[in-house]
């Protein structure tokens, strides 16, 4: 069982990044749907915008949110958890 960590937004949307990032056609889906150039997106690493874009991106892809999580040893519901800071009325 992954164990339950605290995150921050900053820290989830940097390793939310680097999954898309050994992940082309999910980081190409990612682009796709937010209108992000590749220059913009360089441009944007490091920004609450991008960190927001991502988390919402993971959020609503299960099989995506879940990967993420197994891969960096916290629980889903910890990922939650930060995005429902992001979300408060959902």
């Amino acid at each position: 069982m992954p164990r339950s960590i605290e995150l921050t937004s900053r820290s989830l949307g940097e390793m939310c990044l680097h999954h898309l990032a050994e992940n082309p056609a999910q980081l190409a889906e990612f682009m796709t749907m937010t209108g992000y150039s590749p220059d913009a997106l360089r441009r944007s690493v490091g920004g609450d915008a991008l960190d927001r874009g991502l988390i919402d991106y993971f959020a609503t892809n299960e099989a995506l949110l879940l990967s993420l999580a197994a891969n960096n040893g916290f629980g889903p519901d910890d990922f939650m958890r930060v995005w429902a800071r992001l979300n408060p009325s959902g």
